[in-house]
Protein backbone atom coordinates (compact mmCIF):
# COMPACT_ATOMS: atom_id res chain seq x y z
CA UNK A 1 0.00 0.00 0.00
CA UNK A 2 3.03 2.55 0.60
CA UNK A 3 4.08 2.27 -3.22
CA UNK A 4 0.51 4.04 -4.25
CA UNK A 5 0.15 6.35 -1.09
CA UNK A 6 3.87 7.83 -2.49
CA UNK A 7 2.49 7.67 -5.85
CA UNK A 8 -0.33 9.80 -5.15
CA UNK A 9 1.68 12.48 -2.87
CA UNK A 10 4.44 12.64 -5.31
CA UNK A 11 1.70 13.29 -8.72
CA UNK A 12 -1.71 14.55 -6.83
CA UNK A 13 -0.95 18.00 -8.40
CA UNK A 14 -0.82 16.27 -11.70
CA UNK A 15 -3.41 14.03 -11.85
CA UNK A 16 -6.93 12.88 -10.21
CA UNK A 17 -6.62 9.58 -7.61
CA UNK A 18 -9.45 7.58 -7.21
CA UNK A 19 -9.61 3.87 -5.17
CA UNK A 20 -12.89 1.97 -5.84
CA UNK A 21 -13.25 -0.56 -3.00
CA UNK A 22 -14.89 -3.38 -4.55
CA UNK A 23 -15.85 -6.72 -3.16
CA UNK A 24 -14.26 -8.01 -0.27
CA UNK A 25 -11.24 -10.38 -1.60
CA UNK A 26 -10.85 -12.89 1.32
CA UNK A 27 -14.00 -12.72 3.66
CA UNK A 28 -14.56 -15.35 6.64
CA UNK A 29 -17.76 -16.77 4.86
CA UNK A 30 -15.83 -17.00 1.57
CA UNK A 31 -11.68 -17.58 1.27
CA UNK A 32 -10.54 -16.26 4.27
CA UNK A 33 -6.57 -16.48 5.05
CA UNK A 34 -4.43 -16.73 7.68
CA UNK A 35 -2.84 -13.44 7.60
CA UNK A 36 -6.15 -11.88 8.10
CA UNK A 37 -6.07 -13.40 11.06
CA UNK A 38 -3.28 -11.79 11.66
CA UNK A 39 -4.03 -8.71 10.56
CA UNK A 40 -7.05 -8.75 12.00
CA UNK A 41 -8.64 -8.05 9.12
CA UNK A 42 -12.14 -10.36 9.12
CA UNK A 43 -15.22 -9.64 7.77
CA UNK A 44 -17.88 -11.14 5.45
CA UNK A 45 -18.23 -10.69 2.17
CA UNK A 46 -20.62 -7.33 2.40
CA UNK A 47 -24.49 -8.11 1.64
CA UNK A 48 -25.36 -4.28 1.38
CA UNK A 49 -24.01 -1.09 0.17
CA UNK A 50 -23.77 -0.41 4.48
CA UNK A 51 -22.03 -3.21 5.02
CA UNK A 52 -19.75 -1.92 2.27
CA UNK A 53 -19.54 1.81 3.59
CA UNK A 54 -18.80 0.23 6.43
CA UNK A 55 -16.00 -1.67 6.15
CA UNK A 56 -14.00 1.02 3.59
CA UNK A 57 -14.61 3.51 6.58
CA UNK A 58 -12.55 1.12 9.08
CA UNK A 59 -10.07 0.40 6.19
CA UNK A 60 -9.34 4.07 5.49
CA UNK A 61 -9.34 4.94 9.46
CA UNK A 62 -7.67 2.07 10.32
CA UNK A 63 -4.34 2.75 7.53
CA UNK A 64 -5.08 6.53 7.79
CA UNK A 65 -5.45 5.97 3.93
CA UNK A 66 -5.17 10.07 2.18
CA UNK A 67 -6.50 8.85 -1.41
CA UNK A 68 -9.65 9.80 -2.69
CA UNK A 69 -11.92 6.68 -1.91
CA UNK A 70 -15.31 5.54 -3.57
CA UNK A 71 -16.97 2.11 -3.11
CA UNK A 72 -18.26 0.06 -5.37
CA UNK A 73 -21.86 -0.44 -6.12
CA UNK A 74 -23.86 -3.91 -5.18
CA UNK A 75 -24.08 -5.24 -8.87
CA UNK A 76 -20.32 -4.95 -9.14
CA UNK A 77 -20.52 -2.37 -11.97
CA UNK A 78 -16.56 -1.28 -11.39
CA UNK A 79 -14.99 -4.45 -10.81
CA UNK A 80 -17.01 -5.77 -13.95
CA UNK A 81 -15.87 -2.66 -15.95
CA UNK A 82 -12.45 -2.65 -14.99
CA UNK A 83 -11.85 -6.13 -13.95
CA UNK A 84 -10.66 -4.68 -10.60
CA UNK A 85 -10.74 -7.76 -8.47
CA UNK A 86 -7.95 -8.29 -6.22
CA UNK A 87 -6.50 -5.26 -7.25
CA UNK A 88 -5.04 -3.38 -10.24
CA UNK A 89 -4.40 0.01 -11.21
CA UNK A 90 -5.66 2.00 -14.14
CA UNK A 91 -4.51 5.58 -15.53
CA UNK A 92 -7.31 7.10 -17.61
CA UNK A 93 -6.28 10.22 -19.80
CA UNK A 94 -8.00 13.58 -20.76
CA UNK A 95 -10.09 12.47 -23.40
CA UNK A 96 -11.10 9.20 -21.18
CA UNK A 97 -9.29 6.90 -22.62
CA UNK A 98 -7.68 4.15 -20.91
CA UNK A 99 -4.03 4.83 -21.04
CA UNK A 100 -2.64 2.06 -18.46
CA UNK A 101 -3.73 -1.49 -17.79
CA UNK A 102 -1.96 -2.54 -14.87
CA UNK A 103 -1.70 -6.49 -14.23
CA UNK A 104 -4.55 -7.83 -12.13
CA UNK A 105 -3.22 -8.25 -8.70
CA UNK A 106 -1.50 -9.76 -6.17
CA UNK A 107 1.14 -11.14 -9.29
CA UNK A 108 1.02 -8.58 -11.67
CA UNK A 109 0.32 -5.78 -9.27
CA UNK A 110 2.98 -3.21 -10.16
CA UNK A 111 2.86 0.02 -8.85
CA UNK A 112 6.20 1.26 -10.16
CA UNK A 113 5.05 0.58 -13.80
CA UNK A 114 1.74 3.26 -13.17
CA UNK A 115 4.75 5.58 -11.55
CA UNK A 116 6.93 5.20 -14.64
CA UNK A 117 4.41 6.33 -17.06
CA UNK A 118 3.29 9.43 -14.97
CA UNK A 119 7.02 9.87 -14.97
CA UNK A 120 7.14 9.80 -18.37
CA UNK A 121 4.35 12.09 -18.47
CA UNK A 122 4.78 14.62 -16.09
CA UNK A 123 8.69 14.71 -14.97
CA UNK A 124 10.16 12.08 -12.49
CA UNK A 125 10.06 12.82 -9.02
CA UNK A 126 13.34 12.48 -7.15
CA UNK A 127 13.48 11.44 -3.23
CA UNK A 128 16.21 11.97 -1.36
CA UNK A 129 18.28 8.57 -0.24
CA UNK A 130 17.58 7.96 3.30
CA UNK A 131 19.59 9.12 6.05
CA UNK A 132 21.36 7.67 9.02
CA UNK A 133 20.37 7.86 12.18
CA UNK A 134 23.13 8.70 14.87
CA UNK A 135 23.78 5.40 15.51
CA UNK A 136 24.32 4.61 12.00
CA UNK A 137 21.33 2.44 11.56
CA UNK A 138 19.70 3.45 8.58
CA UNK A 139 16.63 5.74 8.85
CA UNK A 140 13.41 4.06 7.73
CA UNK A 141 10.08 5.05 6.18
CA UNK A 142 8.97 7.15 2.94
CA UNK A 143 9.92 10.29 1.67
CA UNK A 144 8.12 13.14 3.08
CA UNK A 145 4.86 14.18 1.25
CA UNK A 146 5.49 17.69 -1.15
CA UNK A 147 2.34 19.16 1.36
CA UNK A 148 0.79 17.87 4.52
CA UNK A 149 -2.40 15.58 4.11
CA UNK A 150 -5.03 15.85 6.40
CA UNK A 151 -4.63 14.08 9.68
CA UNK A 152 -8.03 11.66 9.33
CA UNK A 153 -9.34 11.80 6.47
CA UNK A 154 -13.17 12.18 6.39
CA UNK A 155 -15.91 9.04 6.56
CA UNK A 156 -17.16 7.63 3.28
CA UNK A 157 -20.99 7.93 2.52
CA UNK A 158 -22.97 5.91 -0.07
CA UNK A 159 -23.31 7.82 -2.93
CA UNK A 160 -26.95 8.86 -3.75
Amino acid sequence: MGDIVQIFEDYKERADFLTVYVREAHPTDEWQMKSNLKDDVCYAQPKTLQQRVTIANDFVKRFKFTLPFGIDDMSNAANDAYAAWPERIYIIDESGRIAYRGGIGPFNYKPEEAREWLAARYGAVKHEAPKSSADGAPATGTAAPTRPSPSAPPPIAPAK
